[in-house]
């Protein structure tokens, strides 16, 4: 049996006012909808909500019964509607982002911060992993913008961010000819510390090494990023690496940049949503604050 809401806003105010014409002034109605209404609630219940006298109406033991639930109920849409309007309004709600810890490290950090000084009401959750389970997230509606390396998926809405490349690292002593234009062959042959295969960037670069006929088969696979440094840096071998993300390295001289005669392709990071997918007022928020490039 379904009842119309307004019917039991009606109810709650006659309750409350125990006059029908009180209650039809609030309402800003008619004393005849408000009878109307009390008595279409009363048949499509089969219940005798109120009790008529000449100085007003009061409830029944079955309308007392019946306005204690209808209060609460009334209450918590109220309670709701105001809550997605603060929302609305970004005065509260919560804001997931799921990403690398390296992207969250050296590119999100600063947005991050200006969006929680603009809008501390929101509350920030970073739910860290690679493209392809930040993407997973986003789909399963566990995250509300993903950031996600070249994503080729279909039904996403997807923004540019910065452009990553592909370079190859070994620690300053290394016993290798930095001078040396090195060939993809060359570059194989190396001992390879490279990241596990689920990451994208190493397919990226095994399935780009395969179109050169060369097949790699690195001596070290890592999750961490920063362990490619690491390992490197202490002589382990070479290092395939993210260039913007090794640039402090690069710079300190822990680590040198070997030469080749050829060039990975390009990959780009880009902030993912769901295309047919209407952001929340938090995310539309933080994508203009992204696309805009104010920190």
């Amino acid at each position: 049996m379904a009842v119309k809401l307004e019917l039991y806003r009606v109810f709650k105010e006659v309750a409350e006012t125990g006059n029908i014409s009180e209650a039809a002034k609030n309402l800003y109605i008619s004393q005849s909808a408000v009878s109307q209404s009390v008595k279409q609630l009363e048949t499509a219940l089969q219940a005798r909500l109120f009790a008529r006298s000449p100085r007003g109406v009061t409830l029944t033991g079955e309308g007392q019964m019946l306005y204690q639930y209808v209060r609460s109920a009334l209450g918590l849409i109220a309670t709701g509607e105001d809550k997605l309007s603060q929302a609305q309004q970004l005065l509260l709600g919560t804001l997931v982002i799921g990403a690398s810890d390296t992207v969250t490290s050296l590119f999100l950090t600063p947005y991050l911060e200006s969006f929680h000084r603009e809008h501390p009401g929101i509350r920030l959750k970073i739910v860290s992993g690679r493209s392809a389970k930040v993407l997973g997230l986003l789909r399963s509606g566990g995250v509300d913008i993903a950031f996600a390396s070249s994503p080729a998926e279909t039904g996403l809405t997807t923004w540019p961010c910065f452009a990553t490349h592909t370079a190859f690292v070994a620690g300053s002593g290394y016993d290798c000819d930095f001078d040396h234009v090195h060939s993809l062959q060359e570059i194989a042959a190396f001992p390879l510390i490279l990241l596990e295969r689920k990451a994208s960037s190493r397919v990226f670069l095994e399935q780009y090494f395969a179109r050169g006929g060369v097949t790699l088969a690195p001596e070290i696979e890592l999750s961490s990023r920063s362990l490619l440094v690491s390992l490197a840096a202490i002589g382990l071998g070479v290092a395939g690496v993210t260039l913007e993300f090794v640039k402090e390295a690069l710079n300190a001289g822990e680590i040198r940049r070997l030469k080749t005669d050829f060039d990975v392709p390009a990959r780009s990071v880009d902030m993912c949503t769901l295309q047919d997918v209407t952001p929340t007022a938090a995310a539309a928020a933080f994508m203009e604050m992204v696309r805009s490039g104010r920190r």
